[in-house]
């Protein structure tokens, strides 16, 4: 067992605690803070009850604070005991504060936000910018060494953070190291787990029996939905099979990033290189009747660079795109919005499927045309996600 051992950063918003063996049964705590005159009682407090609640004694903890929030305190001290006693099992839990609601399979997504899992800072106020989903990342963003540090503080996240009306979700590491996160997100409201380089249906049946195993354990009733990441060559040939390997599976999504390095590719501002790819992803989608969502575009700076990728999404049938930057989200939000054509052909649609229904009719027709069913659901879909962007579609009235 080492000597000593520390978590954490001096960073905004977050702390570095250095844990030492020798201290004295109640353990002996040092503070320093950059908000100390104001709140180092209440550090010392929230260190002493992260003590306690893990069961350390006789430890020397030293807190250099730049202004953490509690569930943060909790996450650095509980990474640092654990660091310094290797077989300490028990956790020392947030309150809930947050409301976290269920979220359900067709929900929008038009937008997931990536944060660092290893930042408190960027996760606090992440709900502000309203995106439909929040990923907090455990896997490309954190170090190697990181990896346990961020697990505590995405599970306290999880507990504590109000993320708003974004769906909360975690993008865990590859198989096999994924499983080890999933006992630290299932328990705690987390709505989605994004499975990265995911290339076989048996690769989602194994997250999913992993998931539906600790929530059993844990009585959560509540459903938690998998977004396979496709990002290699034979994730993207296995689309179809991914999608339709659990009813969990809410979506999947296309990784340009790792796709092109697998297929010996440049990536390009245009895309040639991932056409096929993103089109197949499409399609596998589609044909398991799940959401596409497209990759992120990785130039923040270029937002007219960003509105035309997503346009072109939008054409090949994505549903959603990634985000890197909070900025990104309006853009996005606004390319995704429905065209008021589009609502009034779809009012169009719906009202020429009532009138068949009121007549008893098996078929639907606009004008001399039949409207086949997959014309019908996406009228349905347009003023749906119409509706839950707030567009007034009564207002809208279908001309002739």
């Amino acid at each position: 067992m080492p000597d000593q051992a520390s978590a954490g950063r001096e960073a905004k918003a977050d702390l570095r605690i250095v844990m030492h063996t020798g201290g004295p049964p109640e353990n002996e705590i040092q503070i320093t803070s950059s908000a100390g005159r104001l709140f180092g009682e209440r550090i010392r407090e929230v260190v002493q009850f992260t003590l306690q609640a893990l069961g350390v004694k006789n430890t020397r903890v030293e807190v250099f604070d730049r202004a953490a929030f509690d569930w943060v305190i909790m996450a650095r001290v509980e990474t640092a005991a654990k660091r310094l006693c290797p077989d300490l099992s028990t956790e020392a839990l947030p309150e809930a504060i947050a409301d976290p609601k269920p979220t359900v399979r067709d929900r929008m997504r038009r937008s997931r936000l990536y944060l660092p899992g290893n930042n408190p800072d960027l996760m606090t106020n992440a709900g502000l910018f309203a995106p439909d989903g929040i990923i907090l990342d455990l896997e490309d963003s954190v170090s190697p060494a990181e990896k346990d540090s961020a697990r505590i503080l995405v599970r306290n996240a999880l507990r504590a953070v109000d993320f708003g009306g974004a769906e909360r979700m975690v993008r865990i590491n590859p198989l096999p190291e994924g499983l080890n996160d999933l006992p630290a997100l299932v328990p705690h409201h987390v709505n989605m787990v994004l499975v990265p380089k995911a290339e076989s249906g048996a690769n989602v049946a194994e997250i999913v029996n992993a998931i539906n195993q600790i929530a059993t354990r844990h009585n959560i009733q509540d459903p938690i939905w998998i977004m396979p990441i496709l990002e290699t060559a034979k994730g993207v040939w296995r689309a179809y099979e991914i999608a339709s390997a659990s009813d969990q599976v809410a979506a999947i999504t296309f990784g340009a990033e790792d796709f092109t390095r697998d297929v010996q590719a440049e990536r390009t501002v245009e895309g040639r290189e991932s056409f096929v790819a993103r089109s197949m992803v499409v399609l596998g989608a589609r044909a398991a009747g799940v959401q596409p969502i497209d990759t992120v575009f990785s130039d923040v700076e270029n937002e007219e660079g960003l509105r035309s990728s997503t346009k072109e999404a939008i054409s090949l049938g994505f549903e959603g795109k990634g985000c890197i930057h909070p900025r990104q989200i309006a853009v996005l939000h606004d390319a995704f919005q429905p065209e008021e054509a589009d609502i009034i052909h779809a009012l169009k649609v719906k009202a020429a499927m009532d009138e068949a229904q009121r007549m008893g009719a098996s078929v639907i027709s606009l004008g001399t045309k039949m409207i086949d069913p997959p014309v019908v659901a996406r009228a349905l879909r347009v003023l749906r996600v119409a509706e839950e962007m707030g567009i007034d579609i009564n207002g809208l009235k279908p001309a002739g």
